[in-house]
This record gives C-alpha cells, structure tokens and sequence, in this order.
C-alpha cells in the first residue's frame, strides 16, 4: 500500500484513506471512502494576516452533490444553488469538534471544504465529513496537531452498531454521533426516543473505542509522511502591564461579574473597559488591542475563578439551580395554537400552526424523504440581546439551533394516521440570556398542546455547563450567557420522565472525560424533571380539540378499485366535489382520502358525496334502482351509483316470465334484494325473493301465473 493511504476495518466495512490523491494544491487534501460513499475534504489556511484577529477565522463548507447518487436537482434551475439545510448542519458538524483544537492564537484564516463525491445511500456521509476535515488538516502543514475520529452509534436488538446503515437507523431508537481525540470525548449530536442516560454512556465508551482505531490510522499515515508544520508567532501578553491592570480593575470586574441582572452586569463592564481604554491614546491602535485582551482574559479568569474558588456564580444561584420559570399558554388568539416561556432572561414565543397536506415541506436531497410534515422554525432577532441589525434570513446558527429543537420534540409528534395535519413550529426568541434552544423544546411543546396536538409524551430541555481546571470541575445547571462564554462545555439535554429525545454537546476544552459527561446527564435529567413538573403546572395535557381557527381533516379509506368512480374522465368528478364543497382533497392510490376544510359542513358533504360514489352493495340487503339495459335474459339494474347489477329473468317472479319487456321498461325503478357477489365483483339480482310464492293482483307488473283468466281469455282472443 502507498505510504498516503491506509485503511481499517469497521462493523464489517473496510475505511480507506488516502491524502494527496486529488486536490493537491490545497494545504491538504484526503479521500475517504466508506462502503461506496466517497468523502473529499481540504484544508486551506492563509500564511499572512492583513490585520489581527481575536478570533480563529474558520470557514467550513460542507457540500453534497447530487451525481454522488445519480440524481439531477429538482426544480427549474439544475445547478445546485445555496446550501439545503442538511448540508449546513453537517458543515457544522464538521465546524465543531475541529474548530477548539486549533493552536492558541492561531488566528489566520482557514477554510475546510468537503464535497461528498459517492453516495451509496447506506452509509451515513457526515461522521465521514468530520474523519476526512479531521485528516486534510492534520496532514497538512496547518498547525492543526490534534486529530479526532468519529463514529455514529445506533441500538437494535438490545445490540449496539457501530456505523448502523440507514435502514438500520430508521428502525433505532438512537441515533448519535460521537467525536472525541485520544483523550476524551469532544462532540456529541443525538437523536433518540426516550433512551436512558445509562445506555447513552454505554454508547459513549463504546464509540471511544472506533475512535481511537480512526486517530491511529491518520496518525500512521502522518508519520510516513514526513510533514512539517508551518511555524507561526502569538503576541505574548505584557505581564507586567497585565499584573497592573488587574491590580486596579479585579475589584469593581469582580463585583460587575456578580451583577444579577445581565443589562447591569454588561453596562457596569463596558464601563471598566471603557475606563480602561481612556488611559490610552487614540492613535496606539496597537496598545488599545493589548488592553481588550489582558481585559478579556481577566474577565475570563474572575468569573471561573468565581465559580472553582468560591461557588459563587454570576447571578447568584446554586450549581445545580435552575432561574424562574414563567409560563402562558393561549396568549394569541388567532393562532392555532401559542405558549411565551420564560426561563430567568432567556424568552421564547412559539407558535404552532396546523396545515393540510398541501403545506408538507418538499425535500429534494440526497437519501432524505420526499415530504416533511412537521418543521421547527428558530428566529434569534437582534433585539433579543439589545443589538442593531438588519433583519435578514436565518443564519447557521438559527438553522443549527431549530434543527435541534426540532429533533427534540419529534418524538413526541403524533402519526400522520392518528393525525392527519402538517405542523410547523415557530420560535421567536424575545430575549436571550443562555440556551435559547432548549427555551424553544420548552416552548414549543406547551404551544404543541395549546393547539390540541395530541401529544405522546411531554418533552423538556435543559444545558449544562463546565468550568474545569486540572483535577477540578463545577457543573452548572441551566447556564446563562457569560457561563457559556466562558465556560468549557455546552451540554444541551433535552427528554421526557423516561429518557433522552436529544443531545448536543460543545465543547471549548480540547477534550472531557466520559466520567464527567455521565455526571452532567445525570445533572441535566434532574433539572428536566423540574422543568417539565412547571410545564405540567401551565397545562396538564394537550387541549381535547384543536382551535376553531384550524383547518378539520378527516381520512376515508374507499375500495381502490372505486378511486376511478371519485376522480372520474379526465377529473371531472373530483373537480366537481372540491367546487361544490371548497373542500382540499387527497386521493392515494391505496385507496385513502384525505379532506381538509376550514368548514366542518364542507367535510362532511365531501365525505358524503364521496361515499355516494363508492357505496359498495351487501349480500342481503334490499336496494331500490333503476333499470340501465333490457336484454332477453334480464335487466341491469343500478342500485346504488356506478354499481350495476343483473337481475336474470329467472328472478323476477316465482312464476315464468316469458318476456321481459311485457313486465319492465327501461328507466323504471324496481326493489331488489343481492343475492351474490361472484369474484368477479359481479352482483345477482332477485325480485322474486321479496315476493311470497303466490299471486297478488294488486301489483299491476305481477306475472300472471299460467293456469289464471288472464291467460285462457289472451288465448282465447288469439285464437278468434
């Protein structure tokens, strides 16, 4: 094997990698295949900066084209135009575990491209998105000297698999994907359906095992290789001019940093900054930067400080407390259904809107299904944390925090059989404090079972963070901003009394061990108890009906034989009942309808006509038709519509009928009892098993019996 490639074995599927072999002049390139899905990822990073950035640039671009499937975009325009949203929550799948693994004061701009090349719709693209951006940096001369691996970890059969297939996931009730370095743990996204925090770590130390295999592979590889990493320089912090200017600041930063309100706690900070920042000339641009920094990072070591030294966090709480809970439900009367949840300075507004099948959301992605019917929408304005700017379309984050929130709730969501509506949350958040996204699973379920959704499970979310130096940890339960900001973890939690719904975990630290991330879902399931106690507080359970405001949907089921009878030539039918009722309707061809009308009465006249159509005839019963055809043999008769069935000449009386015509004429009614329905869908027909076996002349179409007056004295004028 060439000394740029490698491969391991995984669940029965070789993993390949190969750097260099395609896009060579970027800083690094790798090729990873896994099964027939094929994954390319580059690495590329600036050797100059035009100006210093506090921060690590990072660029990642995840990419999926849709000739790796042998597909060509729906729609009008064929290129593929801006990310689908799949494609950005993998680009920040990829953007997470590598982006705090960068060396400090590495801030030059860097860009992670990956481009999923093969798709053989088994094998999940994004874990492999992270290995490949994971080994374009490493075997790169980029100081990136940390790689990590990724698994994705699915339960069936009281069995856990590594890498399940897709089919294999859809019938799991987990689905997570874990990143760590040889170290610990550094990513964790999951979606499941009430797991237990103990199969959840189970799952966690298992995956810890493929991850170190996937590490030792690109580390074998790096050191054949022969690469040297680029050199860079970080300004050294004045430690003299550090040491005064926490001297003269620590006090009043210290008493800032306890500030229970956040508006106090930011403007009592920015004025020490300020105050700082005066002492210095405008024009030594160089030196004013030198002192955001040595204030940044003593704001930084106080507050943790704080919290390690002293157990005092920034509003006051205990470690394990959560901030008040403010709960309304039905505060907007037209909406379908609405909740305003309000955890300390952290508040969601959700709203849930009910559609019909119309509003599905349509998907044209690789390996995704063809229609969605329950979508979250997070919006984070500036206004929700006191800023200045254009309303523009949802960013990363906003797509990155619905989508969770999203996953969370799912579980919870009714079948379409039991419910047959298209759900759309919305989530504004009216002011942001710390994890919004878990204010929206709260939010949004409370607004879910405002609008009569009837909900499986009630469902709550939680975040946790960790400040840890060395041996020492504090978990903090329910965390607001300055907590995150400084903090080494976000540890999002959501779930119902049984388990776990979702789980995402960030990490600012390079790694955390499993033993302290057991200890923060355990932390997290007991405040989720707390939380959900609240919400059952507001309102116990879904509301027995939906809003008057909703649209009412009903499914039939009809004989698909009969669907021609509904839709009829060329539609004219159909058309005819949706003009005639306003009813939107739905026809599959296994037979189901579906009617939504804002009008309860449309419905049920559509439901009406629709059975009219489709009314099928029983063994034994008796119906009154009308003559369609008169052939020698009998009459068709159509007893109910579209449904014709043959009453034989036989069947008309007890006696012989000699001519059909003397005793029926075409258009006249007649009542029948059906007799039989052959396999063929046939129906027989009597009119004589309504009549007892003698003579009655009270009804004119009787046959007359032979032997009567009416026929010697036919006879005899015949023969006269």
């Amino acid at each position: 094997m060439p000394d740029n490639k490698t491969s391991i074995e995984i669940n029965n599927r070789t993993l390949s990698l190969e750097i260099d072999k395609i896009g060579k002049q970027a800083d690094g390139s790798a090729f990873l295949r896994y099964g027939d899905t094929i994954m390319f990822a580059t690495a590329t990073s600036k050797k100059e900066m035009k100006e210093v950035k506090p921060f690590l640039p990072l660029i990642v671009d995840y990419r999926e084209n849709t000739y790796a499937a042998g597909k060509i975009p729906g729609g009008f325009f064929k290129r593929q135009g801006r990310p689908s949203e799949r494609e950005i929550l993998v680009s920040r799948l990829i953007d997470r575990p590598v982006r705090t693994l960068f060396p400090e004061g590495y801030h030059y701009d860097t860009q992670i491209i990956a481009l999923l090349l093969s798709a053989d719709l088994e094998n999940e693209p994004d874990a492999l998105g992270v290995i490949a951006a994971s080994a374009a940096l490493y075997c790169s001369d980029i100081p990136f000297t940390t790689p990590v691996g990724a698994v994705k970890i699915g339960y069936l059969n009281n069995e856990f698999i590594i890498n399940p297939t897709t089919k294999q996931l859809e019938e799991s009730p987990l689905n997570m994907m874990v990143v760590g370095t040889e170290e610990g743990i550094v990513m964790i996204e999951a979606g499941a359906t009430e797991v237990e925090e103990e199969k959840i770590v189970e799952g966690i130390i298992l995956a810890q095992k493929t991850i170190d295999e996937i590490i030792k592979m690109q580390k074998d590889l790096y050191g054949k290789l022969n690469i040297q990493k680029r050199e860079f320089s970080v300004k050294e912090i004045d430690q003299s001019k550090l040491e005064k200017i926490e001297n003269n600041i620590s006090s009043s930063l210290r008493n800032a940093i306890l500030a229970k309100n956040k508006k106090e706690r930011e403007e009592a900070t920015k004025k020490i900054l300020n105050d700082l920042l005066e002492t210095i000339p405008e024009e030594n641009e160089d030196e004013i930067n030198e002192a955001k920094d040595i204030f940044h990072s003593i704001h930084k070591k106080l507050t943790r400080d704080l919290i390690l030294n002293e157990n005092k966090r920034s509003d006051g709480r205990d470690f394990n407390e959560i901030r008040p809970l403010s709960i309304e439900v039905g505060i907007l009367p037209r909406t379908h259904g609405s909740a305003l949840f309000t955890r300390g300075e952290t508040q969601c507004l959700a709203t849930v809107t009910l559609g019909t099948f119309e509003d599905v959301q349509r998907l044209d992605g690789l390996g995704e299904k063809a229609e969605k019917r329950f979508m979250l929408h997070y919006n984070f304005p500036p206004f929700s944390v006191g800023e200045v700017a254009f309303l523009r379309g949802a960013g990363r984050r906003e797509i990155g925090h619905g989508a969770l929130a999203e996953k969370s709730i799912l579980p919870s969501i009714p079948g379409e059989e039991d419910f047959p509506y298209t759900i759309r949350i919305v989530s504004d958040i009216l002011e942001s404090n710390g994890s919004s996204s878990m204010a929206t699973v709260c939010g949004g379920v409370l607004a879910l079972m405002d609008a009569g959704v009837p909900l499986s499970t009630i469902i709550a979310g939680i975040s946790i963070g960790l400040v840890k130096e060395d041996n020492r940890h504090a978990l903090l339960t329910d965390i607001e901003g300055l907590e995150d900001h400084f903090g080494d973890m976000d540890l999002k939690v959501a779930g119902t009394e049984k388990g776990i719904t979702a789980i995402q975990m960030d990490l600012k630290a390079p790694s955390i061990p499993v033993e302290i991330l057991k200890e923060g879902l355990l932390r997290a399931k007991d405040a989720r108890l707390k939380v959900l106690s609240k919400m059952k507080e507001a309102i116990a359970q879904p509301r027995p009906d939906i809003s008057p405001y909703a649209p009412r949907i009903i499914n039939i089921m009809i004989n698909p034989e009969k669907l021609g009878d509904v839709i009829g030539p060329a539609g004219k039918i159909i058309k005819k009942i949706i003009a005639q009722t306003n009813a939107k309707i739905d026809i599959e061809d296994s037979g189901k309808i579906t009617i939504a009308s804002s009008n309860p009465e449309s419905v049920e006249k559509a439901i009406e006509m629709i059975k009219e159509l489709t009314q099928e005839a029983e063994v034994g019963q008796i119906y009154t038709g009308k003559i369609v055809r008169l052939e020698e043999y009998g009459a068709f008769i159509e007893i109910l519509p579209n449904l014709v069935g043959l009453l034989h000449i036989s069947e008309i009386a007890h006696q012989r009928t000699r001519n059909i015509r003397d005793v029926f004429k075409m258009g006249q009614t007649v009542r029948v009892k059906v007799m039989a329905i052959d396999e063929g869908n046939k129906l027989k027909l009597s009119k004589k098993a309504l009549e007892s076996n003698s003579y009655h002349r009270s009804d004119p179409l009787a046959p007359k019996p032979k032997n009567s007056d009416f026929y010697q004295n036919r006879d005899h004028k015949d023969k006269s």
